[in-house]
């Protein structure tokens, strides 16, 4: 039985679709929106409208973008010879916040995962090889794909198809975080981290 009316529990209903969102978060957030003001309201459903509307994938790199090229892709200060390899959007982000990588990304949208039925053909894997082939300029390609099985089953695949194309391949580093212990650390991360030392 429902406490709401008919219009606040579909409210809810709505946000509880959202990732993350549970039914308390969403019966806050529920009851914000009917607080806000007629204004805010406007400001945030136009907001939403106009970001589905204008909003698209990057022809090259399949981030998402108001504009096709996407601003890194257009960008004449980033070095369009090295490929960052990512498995979401998100992690473009990730990345850019470091200030340390110059190069133009590649999104796969997912990563291969035989158990959910996701094979190379349902990511942007063809998309990445065809880039790459039609264009001579490509020196590396890292594979930044997340450090799960998934991540690293997508990041073997690539550096196979890759390979014989005489391009270098790296991926990046996993290990112990900055402030972490070691003897709060998995066993898996520390044998990343062994494998990926470096000489003082």
């Amino acid at each position: 039985m429902s406490y709401y009316s008919p219009s606040i529990e579909k409210l809810i209903e709505g946000f509880e679709k959202l990732p993350s969102i549970g039914h308390k978060t969403a019966v806050r957030l529920a009851f914000h929106i009917l607080d806000a003001g007629e204004e805010e309201i406007t400001e945030f459903v136009n907001a939403i409208t106009n970001a589905k509307a204008n909003l698209k994938y990057c022809s090259q790199c399949f981030n998402i973008s108001d504009t096709d090229p996407c601003p890194i892709c257009s960008s004449p200060k980033r070095d369009k010879n090295t490929i960052c390899v990512v498995e979401d959007v998100k992690d473009i982000i990730a990345m850019e916040r470091t200030h340390e990588y110059k190069g133009v990304y590649h999104v796969l949208h997912g990563s291969i995962s035989p158990m959910n039925g996701i094979g190379p053909d349902e990511i942007k894997i063809k998309e990445l090889l065809s880039r790459i082939q039609n264009n001579q300029e490509i020196k590396e390609v890292i594979i930044a794909t997340n450090p799960r099985v998934e991540g690293e089953a997508t990041a073997m695949y690539i550096s196979k198809i890759l390979k014989p194309m005489g391009i270098k391949v790296t991926r990046i580093a996993h290990g112990i975080p900055v402030g972490g212990d070691l003897e709060y650390t998995d066993e898996v991360t520390l044998t990343k981290a062994l494998e990926g030392r470096h000489e003082f």
